[in-house]
């Protein structure tokens, strides 16, 4: 029964630790491709005042 009780206990640890790593991870994809947006509104901005 003791047995029973510790694996359950280590699951949810588990899945807890795999939610936090997944939301952890969404985070920084959102903050990458905010950046990557501002690079290329950066380039973007500096091709058309060469433009002429």
């Amino acid at each position: 029964m003791m047995v029973h009780i510790f694996l359950k206990r280590i699951a949810i640890l588990f899945a807890m630790l795999g939610t936090l790593t997944l939301v952890a991870g969404c985070n920084t994809m959102e903050g990458l491709g905010e950046d990557t947006q501002a690079v290329g509104e950066s380039l973007e901005e500096e091709a058309e005042e060469h433009a002429d």
